[in-house]
């Protein structure tokens, strides 16, 4: 089997197909892991009948078919693009590398509050190196979801365009396969607003952004979402110039994110240097010299800011507006398959179609589930417990949260807002715990920040939370575990938190509401 070789001139278009460059050492070692060249298949002896066949290798596809073989079964996977999916080539895994990067900078600015004088030297951005340094980590941890350690674990791989031939059949590369349940697991893509011009405009997504080389001076980012905001913070660090175009007055306003929230982040970015538009509707995109080789491309938005027109020029347009399900082309009609293009399979709450019940869907090709990745792996867990062993684990009990990894951190699990509340017609308590008095955010610097807690009206059970902290994401945990085992908002103030902690601001949202109860001698 021939395979990828760095710098290799004659496989650079291959690579580029794929999505993936420069083809330097460290992406010819993520290809060989997750899409070895000339690869068909792993057997020249498929089963006659499989347990379970995932179409999709990302963490849904990944996790169905090698628990199953774990656990004694025989399985497949089949891998068109890149195993690992979204979350290793183009999302969880380098946009965390960039934020890191991010981070260091922001570190060193400050440096001298922390008796740290680098002589009046300012610090030199090398965006390159940080690049190079996405590539090397993502190339470290491409093995775990490399085809060499799935079929390692007794999955047959596939590599190649699945579809369904029946209601249990699957034909790729000119091989059916019959199996008694699948999973389809092909994950999403980034959805193309309808505006002017921007269909042939050389914008970019998260599929191609972290493949740049050179820093652009300039970038607009189209929404106001995760992916947007991380990128937005990163490269306004590195030394873009950037603006946020957001439709709405203010950030997570259309899914009735918490009012504190948006307005703190919004003015702690603004901070950082990145400009933001709200109430922004974008009316053209004119592309005014297209990518090449020697020069990044350049695109002039005209926007409606408030019944005001604006001109912005950009050699990066990122768009992140959303994402649409990955159900075309799967032969879904013939398995008996209801789906909704760009919504997604329809499904139970046992994560089964509705109308074939043999075949099952996760992560962001399910309809009306979070797009997260630990909850495509979490509902790659329940297809098996449930089709290979007779369990009945049901997605209306999973609690899950969610979070943004810009600095700080924004976490949300459950009903996370006032706002959410009374949008669904709940009464509700709402506890704050905020950072301006927490110790360890005081010394740290970096006390900016709260955490709420939206109890049941007259009671400590707790429905959600909204986390703004440097530790959101670690912090949001203890939330879920308390939502998803019964303890009470009241039981988190009475246990014991370590000193000095960042979350022990949840455990003040706890005493909140100990104290509100207390008795007294007067």
């Amino acid at each position: 089997m021939t395979t990828w070789k760095a710098n290799d001139v004659s496989q650079e278009d291959a690579a580029r197909k794929l999505d993936i460059w420069p083809l330097d050492e460290y992406n010819a070692k993520l290809l060989n892991e997750v899409h070895p060249r000339d690869y068909l298949q792993s057997t020249s002896d498929p089963h006659e009948l499989y347990d379970l066949i995932a179409i999709g290798a990302g963490a849904g596809g990944l996790v169905s078919s090698k628990q199953t073989a774990r656990r004694g079964g025989k399985s497949a996977m089949i891998s068109e693009h890149l195993a690992g999916g979204d979350c290793l080539n183009v999302g969880c895994v380098p946009s965390k590398a960039l934020l890191r990067a991010m981070k260091a900078i922001r570190e060193v600015k400050r440096s001298t509050e922390f008796g740290i004088n680098l002589g009046g030297i300012e610090p030199i951005i090398d965006f390159p190196t940080i690049m190079k340094r996405l590539r090397e980590k993502r190339a470290v941890i491409s093995p775990a979801d490399g085809h060499s350690g799935t079929t390692g674990v007794g999955t047959h791989v596939f590599q190649g365009r699945g579809r369904f031939t029946g209601p249990n059949t699957v034909e790729v590369n000119g091989v059916t396969l019959t199996f008694r349940k699948a999973v389809v697991a092909t994950g999403g893509r980034p959805t193309l607003p309808a505006y002017p011009g921007l269909k042939d405009a050389p914008f970019t997504t998260n599929e191609l952004l972290f493949n740049l080389e050179e820093l652009p001076p300039r970038m607009v980012v189209l929404g106001a979402g995760v992916i947007a905001l991380e990128m937005a913070q990163s490269f306004a660090a590195f030394g873009s110039s950037v603006t946020v175009i957001q439709r709405s007055e203010r950030l997570f306003r259309s899914k009735f994110g918490d009012k504190e929230a948006g307005e703190l982040l919004q003015t702690l970015l603004e901070g950082d240097g990145i400009t933001f538009l709200s109430n922004t509707t974008v009316k053209q995109v004119e592309t005014l010299r297209d990518r090449s080789v020697d020069n990044l491309p350049l695109m002039k938005i005209k926007v409606d800011v408030d019944g005001e027109e604006l001109d912005l020029e950009c050699e990066c347009l990122l768009v992140a507006t959303g994402r649409a399900s990955n159900v075309e082309d799967l032969g879904l009609d013939v398995a008996g398959v209801d789906y909704q293009v760009g919504k997604g399979v329809t499904i139970n709450d046992y994560a089964q179609s509705v109308s074939n019940q043999n075949i099952y869907a996760v992560g962001d090709c399910a309809a009306g589930v979070p797009r997260l990745t630990h909850m495509s792996g979490e509902m790659a867990k329940q297809v098996v417990q449930n089709a290979l062993f007779g369990d009945s684990w049901k997605l209306s009990d999973f609690v899950v949260p969610a979070v943004m990894y810009t600095e700080p951190e924004y976490a949300t699990v459950g009903i996370d807002s006032l706002d959410q509340a009374v949008n669904k017609g709940l009464d509700v308590d709402v506890y704050r715990g905020g950072l301006e008095h927490n110790d360890r955010a005081i010394l740290e610097s970096d006390n900016h920040g709260f955490v709420k807690i939206i109890c049941e009206k007259g009671t400590d059970k707790i429905l959600g939370a909204t986390i703004v902290a440097s530790r959101a994401g670690e912090i949001i945990n203890e939330v879920t575990l308390a939502m998803k085992h019964g303890i009470g908002l009241g039981d988190i103030g009475r246990n014991i938190h370590a000193y000095p902690t960042t979350g022990e601001a949840l455990m003040g949202a706890g005493l909140q509401f100990i104290n509100s109860r207390w008795k007294r001698l007067d």
